[in-house]
């Protein structure tokens, strides 16, 4: 169903996708590993010239087959952002893996591994508390899917406490 404004509709509707996210090559263990070496200095370390440099354009087959291999119908994710709540969903027919209600948790944090550096990603880890609750791995550039995750979070808990309150005063 569409609307005139993405994401606006009563969560008791339907849900609505607000924003969709895919984890970079840095969600992958081999991903990190590759990400740190492309750091390596060198001991002739210039601006232009690193070590790490040269392992880069090395590995270059072997980074487009991780990448690739996201792609592949039955194994990529994408990380799905809805009115109610955020979903992992794998392979093309977006089959749900796991998800969190927005109510589930008060605090997104970014966490960066290892390797992620080289690829400017982090881990969004849902906090309940001091319980991780939920984690999204190897976004590339975080901050901006974290932002609109906790926008969503908010309005959801607004909505659902003048909601309780219309209750309990009917």
């Amino acid at each position: 169903m569409k609307q005139p404004i993405a994401g606006v509709a009563p969560s008791e509707s339907f849900e609505v996708t607000i924003a969709t996210a895919w984890p970079s090559n840095a969600a992958y263990s081999l991903g990190r590993m590759l990400g740190n070496w492309y750091l390596i200095q060198g001991p002739l370390s210039g601006r232009a010239f690193r070590l790490g440099n040269l392992i880069a354009a090395a590995s270059i087959p072997l980074a487009l087959m991780m990448y690739f291999y996201k792609l592949l119908p039955w194994v990529g994710v994408t990380y799905t952002l809805t009115n109610r709540r955020v979903i992992v969903r794998r392979g093309r027919l977006g089959i749900e893996e796991r998800s969190v209600s927005l109510g589930g948790f008060d605090a997104i944090k970014i966490q960066a591994q290892p390797g992620h550096a080289w690829y400017r990603a982090g881990d969004l880890v849902f906090l309940d508390g001091e319980v991780e609750t939920f984690r999204l791995e190897g976004i590339a550039r975080p901050e901006g899917f974290r932002t609109i995750c906790e926008k969503a979070h908010l309005a959801y808990i607004g909505v659902k406490e003048v909601l309780e309150r219309e209750k309990a005063m009917a």
